[in-house]
């Protein structure tokens, strides 16, 4: 399963338009990880290192808990990408790690009665092994495509971080 979400106002309102005229499920997602990558607007949260600690503290519990099998995550500066075997509903994996999360870099940040995670994400079922592989590969290129490092190995808030490959 290929879980997507990002942070509360970080795509301008027009987006919602754009992406309802796009019919093509794949191509809106490009789509929307381009604006994404670019972080033009909105906020940038993730991009703080004690932030993105955070996140990445909460996805690894979440793996650790027993709620999903973690094959593939990257944290960038305003949404995050997970490739997981969910073993507990769906919703209940997303609704924990963006509250946990959530709770956790709002204290960082010292904010209150503010929105972080938008409330929408996105999820696509990986259907066989040639789309699980091209899917993780995806996930841990987004640094490199993102302008962030020269290969995916070098970003820290990634499942490729220090590897070889």
């Amino acid at each position: 399963m290929l879980l997507t979400w990002r942070l509360f106002g970080s795509l301008p309102a027009t987006y919602k338009c754009k992406r309802q005229m796009i019919q093509d499920q794949g191509r809106a997602f490009a789509e929307f990880d381009r604006l994404l990558d670019r972080a033009a607007t909105g906020p940038k949260w993730l991009a703080y290192p004690v932030v993105a600690d955070c996140v990445l503290k909460t996805i690894r519990a979440g793996a650790e808990s027993g709620m999903y099998e973690l094959y593939s995550f990257v944290v960038m500066a305003n949404h995050v990408h997970l490739l997981v075997k969910p073993l507990a509903p769906l919703a209940k994996i997303t609704n924990w790690i963006k509250g946990v999360s959530a709770r956790e870099a709002n204290l960082v940040l010292r904010r209150t009665g503010d929105h972080f995670w938008q409330q929408e994400s996105y999820d696509h079922w990986v259907r066989s092994a040639q789309e699980f592989q091209k899917i993780r590969a995806y996930i841990e290129r987004n640094p490199v495509r993102a302008a962030l490092v020269s290969h995916p190995r070098l970003w820290k808030y990634s499942s490729a971080f220090g590897g070889t490959a």
